[in-house]
């Protein structure tokens, strides 16, 4: 009788033990979405907001139970800069209760669109200029509603027991910017809307045109959907009417066709844009937009799911110390802000390569961080990254799934190769690229550190 019990207390203490194991491996996932559309008045990249065609989104997702939570996000502004992305980090991190390490914050770069620099506001407004270039209170007011939309998800998030992995390509988007002469210099720049039909003609060039998604499932039951695809996302702009642009329409579409959340991923589109397909007419922005929402309903249908778990999870950072660009020269740059004669725009642009400059001088670093999600990859870089750093990062390890979001910490303007360098043309001209031609080296490095593990 007592041998019956004890055996039946031994059950009951392995069935408990068990339980509780299962519940401590148990992965989930928060959502999180709120408006980030400026008011009318309010900088846009380049001109004041008349109207809000199409709402601009902060939307992410939180991953719960593999240790402290991670935070992936993606906002519609043209770029998030220096202490704007420090303490758009910082407020996510809280909020989720985890640490900043552990949270990523990416703009799409739509230029009908803000940017959110606190760093240069700082620098420009004893000047009474700011205004003119950034709204700080609402890029504060966006990142308080993000954060509290992150506590919510944190606390309601949903059980994960799958993860789908999918790819399709794009057609007729994307095309390399530089257009390189018999010399090996860059005789033309295909912007996102080229006019000239030369120009247009000239091929495709590197490109990556896979777009790739990431999902987590319950079961048969989709969470979220994460893509990433690299390119300018122009179609045209400077309307003062702030609007996601055509990959921002795309995500759109898929959501409400599918009912999945989708959040979405600029992928190191530096030098690439739509300019081989686009000549500026304000109808080719709908075009453009089906052809990438093609592209995440064929990678939704490719997709294939695998069990996964927070044993599957983990979370890498390397920081990079990126070399300053040679021409930036602090006194000449101080020089222009303080000048009343210039115009604020310029002013501003020159307090950017100011900030990143001292930035640059006290041995700040960037955080550069991988996700593991099983056989998958998310490196997550800064800057107007080149296309030929995603490209690299798939070849360091074929045999996974690799993604890459660039777009994070804006500071540091374009990142080309060591080579685009001396090819000329605008990515790697002065105000453009803030950042020396030995960059290559020191990301290549990062690279090879967390995705050689």
């Amino acid at each position: 009788m007592k041998h019956g019990f004890v055996i039946r207390l031994l059950s009951c203490a392995i069935l408990l033990f068990t339980t509780t194991v299962h519940a401590a491996d148990a992965l989930k996932v928060g959502v999180f979405a709120v408006d980030a559309s400026p008011p009318v008045g309010s900088p846009l990249a380049y001109d004041p907001t008349k109207s809000v065609l199409l709402p601009l989104s902060c939307r992410g997702v939180v991953i719960v139970g593999a240790g402290e939570p991670i935070v992936l996000c993606a906002i519609d502004w043209i770029g998030v800069a220096n202490d704007g992305h420090r303490e758009f980090r910082a407020k996510l991190a809280k909020a989720a209760g985890t640490i900043p390490s552990r949270v990523c914050v990416h703009a799409l770069h739509q230029h009908d669109a803000p940017v959110c620099d606190f760093s240069v506001d700082r620098v420009l407004e004893p000047l009474k200029i700011n205004r003119e270039v950034m709204d700080a209170a609402f890029a504060r007011d966006v990142m308080n509603r993000a954060a509290k939309a992150v506590h919510l998800a944190v606390e309601n998030p949903k059980q994960v027991t799958h993860l789908g992995l999918g790819e399709a390509e794009v057609e007729k988007v994307a095309s390399n910017r530089r257009i390189l002469g018999p010399n090996g210099k860059v005789i033309h720049v295909r912007f996102t809307a080229t006019t000239d039909p030369k120009i247009r003609d000239q091929p495709v060039g590197t490109i990556d045109p896979m777009l790739k998604m990431i999902s987590f499932w319950n079961g048969d039951e989709p969470v979220v959907a994460l893509t990433y695809y690299a390119t300018h996302p122009q179609s045209y702009y400077r309307t003062g009417d702030a609007n996601p642009d055509f990959p921002g329409m795309a995500r759109d579409q898929r959501q409400a066709a599918t009912k999945i959340l989708h959040i979405h991923f600029n992928g190191a589109g530096g030098n690439i844009g739509a300019g081989k397909w686009n000549d500026g007419s304000h109808e080719n922005r709908q075009i453009l937009a089906d052809r990438v929402a093609a592209g995440m309903t064929k990678a939704l249908a490719a997709t294939k799911k695998t069990p996964i778990g927070a044993n599957d999870v983990g979370w890498d950072v390397v920081a990079a110390a990126l070399p300053a660009a040679p021409h930036l020269d602090e006194t000449k740059l101080q020089a222009i802000v303080n000048d009343a004669s210039k115009p604020p725009r310029m002013r501003s642009e020159m307090a950017s390569e100011l900030v990143w400059l001292k930035r640059c001088q006290a041995g700040d670093t960037i955080e550069v961080p991988c996700l593991r999600l099983g056989d998958a990859r998310i490196v997550h870089m800064p800057g107007e990254l080149f296309v030929e750093y995603q490209l690299a990062a798939q070849k360091l390890r074929p045999d996974l799934f690799v993604a890459m979001a660039a777009y994070g910490d804006y500071g540091p303007g374009y990142i080309g190769t060591e080579i685009a360098y001396s090819e000329g043309g605008y990515e790697t001209g002065p105000h453009a690229s803030l950042v020396s031609p030995k960059v290559e080296g020191v990301l290549m490095n990062v690279l090879e550190r967390l995705l050689k593990k």
